[in-house]
């Protein structure tokens, strides 16, 4: 099967077995489960997990795409990729186990034509938690699972649960290779290679609610996951996603680019695979229907890092960059313009944002390398092999290298980064550009001077502004307030025109003539960030915070204080508009009574 025919097959079975096609929901996460991405099939779902009632009915299913971002680095094998899709279908509170048993086997034998003697499945041995298992093996056993071939497996292995919400055993498939068994107690739990996961069936039962506490549900689910790639790899018997229709083309437009043939030395596949990978993630969030954009904070940094990494690798195929954008619309025309349309639609955004980023970190690297070199020569002829802290973070803040890339680098040249110190610099460096924190305001509104209590809440405003005005990756990266004027510093990659700076003051007085209520709940770190709230230096914060509003305007985690109402401000103009540091804007500003 091609990709095309894998996907048409999945949809098929489950459409004939009563299921509605969801479609895919956006990759960015809706800040309800606290991450940045969607990280797994089931999670635009979790409501209805949960018991609310799905507006489609109550067998569902999709193709969803992901982001898993915690193993970048492990990006560059046959395996690893950032972006990747799940197929997934869904009972909410309908059928269970047996039904789900039966349609597991039907699509491995009859769909997949798997010979079944190859076929191995685990299911939950049982603890204080939830009890063993036996229902589903008989099940598995009845419709014609070898009972040689089924395991029970602990609660590490065969249970399915993110932090909070709906959980439960799950029941794996795998499937038996040549490879020889690593012992006569060899299982699926083991990474010998004998057996290969292809996919899994959650029979959600139970809600964590706390840690170590759980509840049953009022009503049962199942929630089935097989990875989209590794299937395809799979039933192909490529050993390798690279070598599926997903990137064929993408490797030949890098192999004639490069001169160089994929899988013909190990370094120049490795950086092959990572441009791949990390420019398809780049077209689909680029392309997302929240529009991503590369920016300094949060998921923007993560498109940042993605798109800078794979600039470094065309560097190790001494290829230009110019072949990223083949790259991006071989990705859109020919692999999944016809199941993302989103994609043809923002064809153009996606090549100049991607294009865009490509051109602002190519100015910098040249400057970078240079100096990077300088840092190896120096330590080098010290005899010592790590970088430390000041070299790093000069690295950062001067020539706009993300802490990864240096770490990358080091690791080329045989070296290492003192990650401590790093951070000790980095810290250094909050500190002196953001002087107004929760401390300079514990004292309370007296102490704090009214003007400067003005100035701290036309901050807020300021940010607000920026964002309407710039784009919503625009962030606070730190301020200074004195009873004359203000600091901002924010994330920015351009000058300022006179029309965004003129949008923006205009913008910023116009809430303040609304004279907008300000207020503040106080919450746990946790539901500010679910909450929406801007959430900038929150490792300064305690546990429980001050979530600060201006009307419907502005969000954001502070400890205060501020104005009560808008209309004291006065008025709002910017003084000055300049460069703070490598893709960091400063905007001085004051407030008259004009």
């Amino acid at each position: 099967m091609n990709s095309k025919e894998l996907r048409k097959a999945w949809i098929d079975f489950y459409e004939r077995n009563g299921h509605v096609n969801i479609g895919a929901a956006s990759l960015i996460g809706d800040g309800t489960t606290g991450v940045l991405f969607n990280v797994a099939g089931m999670q635009p779902l979790m409501p209805y997990l949960l018991g609310k009632q799905h507006p489609m009915g109550k067998r569902l299913c999709n193709i969803q795409g992901c982001i898993r971002t915690n193993d970048i680095e492990s990006v560059g094998d046959s395996s690893h990729v950032t972006f990747f899709e799940m197929m997934g279908s869904w009972s909410l509170g309908d059928y269970f186990k047996e039904e789900r048993t039966k349609w597991t086997y039907e699509l491995l034998t009859d769909v997949f034509e798997l010979p079944i003697e190859r076929l191995a499945t685990t299911v939950f041995e049982g603890d204080e938690t939830a009890p063993r298992d036996e229902e589903t093996a008989k099940l598995k056993e009845m419709v014609g699972f070898l009972p040689e071939n089924i395991f029970y497996l602990p609660k590490s292995e065969n249970w399915w649960e993110l932090d909070r919400g709906p959980c439960g055993p799950d029941s794996e498939i795998f499937y038996i290779t040549d490879t020889k068994p690593c012992g006569p107690n060899c299982t699926p739990a083991c990474d010998c290679g004998h057996y290969v996961e292809i996919g899994n069936d959650v029979f959600m039962q139970y809600e964590k609610v706390a840690d170590d506490k759980y509840v049953l549900l009022s009503k049962k689910n199942v929630d089935t996951g097989w990875g989209f790639e590794r299937i395809l790899a799979f039933l192909n018997e490529t050993g390798d996603v690279y070598l599926t229709d997903l990137f064929k083309n993408a490797i030949e437009i890098l192999e004639e680019a490069s001169g160089k043939r994929y899988k013909e030395e190990e370094k120049s596949t490795i950086s092959m695979r990572i441009i791949a990978d990390h420019i398809r993630t780049s077209v689909m969030l680029l392309g997302d229907t929240n529009h991503l954009v590369p920016s300094n904070v949060g998921a923007g940094y993560i498109l940042r890092r993605l798109i800078r990494r794979a600039v470094r690798h065309a560097r190790n195929l001494n290829i230009s960059t110019k072949v990223f954008e083949e790259l991006a619309i071989n990705f859109i025309d020919n692999v999944y313009g016809e199941f993302y349309p989103n994609l043809v639609q923002s064809k153009d955004f996606i090549l100049a944002e991607l294009n865009k980023e490509i051109s602002k970190f190519e100015k910098t690297i040249n400057l970078g390398m240079k100096e990077f070199d300088k840092v190896i020569l120096r330590l080098s002829d010290k005899g010592l092999n790590t970088i430390d802290g000041e070299s790093s973070f000069k690295l950062y803040d001067t020539y706009g290298f993300p802490i990864e890339l240096t770490q990358e680098l080091a690791e080329d040249k045989g070296f290492t980064v003192d990650m401590n110190g790093f951070e000790e610099k980095f810290r250094e460096h909050q500190e002196k550009s953001r002087t107004v924190d929760t401390g300079k305001f514990k004292g309370g509104l007296e102490s704090a001077g009214e003007m400067e209590t003005k100035y701290h809440t036309a901050t807020h405003l300021l940010n607000a502004a920026l964002k309407r005005v710039i784009g919503p990756e625009v962030h606070q990266r730190g301020s200074n307030i004195t009873a004359e004027r203000m600091r901002f510093d924010f994330s920015c990659d351009h000058k300022l025109s006179e029309e965004e700076k003129k949008k923006t003051e205009d913008l910023v007085n116009e809430w303040i003539k609304q004279d907008l209520k300000v207020s503040y709940e106080t919450m746990s770190k946790n539901d500010a960030l679910k909450s929406g709230a801007e959430c900038m230096f929150i490792e300064k914060y305690p546990d429980e915070v001050k979530v600060y509003s201006i009307g419907d305007v502005s969000k954001e985690l502070c400890g205060g204080p501020h104005v009560e109402h808008t209309g004291v401000l006065g008025h709002f103009k910017i003084k000055k508009e300049e460069s703070s540091s490598a893709g960091v804007r400063r905007i001085k500003a004051i407030l008259t009574e004009e």
